[in-house]
C-alpha cells in the first residue's frame, strides 16, 4: 500500500510538525515531463533474524543482477517493502521524482525511506552514464 502520506517510523506521535513525502513539492518544475517508458517493481525482501536486505529475494553477495537502466530513459519504478522493517534505498548518481500526486513538482530526491508494508513509487530519468 502506499504509505508515503504516513509520518515516518518512529515519528507517529511525536507532538511536533512531520512532513511526510506526500507533501513535499518541488520548487522548481520537474525537468523531465516524458511519460515513463517502462515500469518495474523492485521487492525489498530481507533475512529479519540475520539482517541481510535483499531485492526479490536474492542477495547481491549472491550474484544478483544490476537493475539496468539504458541512458536516457525514463522508468516508472515501484519499490514494495516486503519486510517489518522502514527500508531506505539509495541510487547512487541519479536523482528521481517521487509519484506523490500529480505530475509537475513532484519532491526530486535521491533517496527514499519505504516504509514497512509499503510501496514507493519514483520516475527515474536514467541522466547519468556508467554502473
Amino acid at each position: 500500500m502506499d504509505r508515503t502520506g504516513e509520518r515516518p517510523t518512529g515519528l507517529e506521535n511525536e507532538p511536533h510538525r512531520v512532513l511526510t513525502y506526500s507533501q513535499l513539492r518541488s520548487l522548481n518544475p520537474n525537468p523531465d515531463p516524458r511519460n515513463p517508458s517502462r515500469e518495474i517493481d523492485i521487492h525489498l525482501t530481507a533475512n529479519m533474524e540475520r539482517y541481510m536486505w535483499s531485492f526479490d529475494g536474492v542477495k547481491f553477495s549472491e550474484g544478483a543482477d544490476p537493475i539496468a537502466f539504458r541512458y536516457n530513459e525514463r522508468v516508472w519504478v515501484n519499490l514494495i517493502n516486503d519486510t517489518m522493517m522502514p527500508h531506505p534505498i539509495h541510487i547512487h548518481g541519479h536523482f528521481f521524482e517521487v509519484v506523490t500526486g500529480e505530475k509537475g513538482n513532484r519532491p526530486v530526491k535521491h533517496t527514499v525511506n519505504v516504509l514497512p508494508g509499503a510501496k514507493v513509487a519514483f520516475d527515474l530519468t536514467a541522466d547519468a552514464l556508467g554502473d
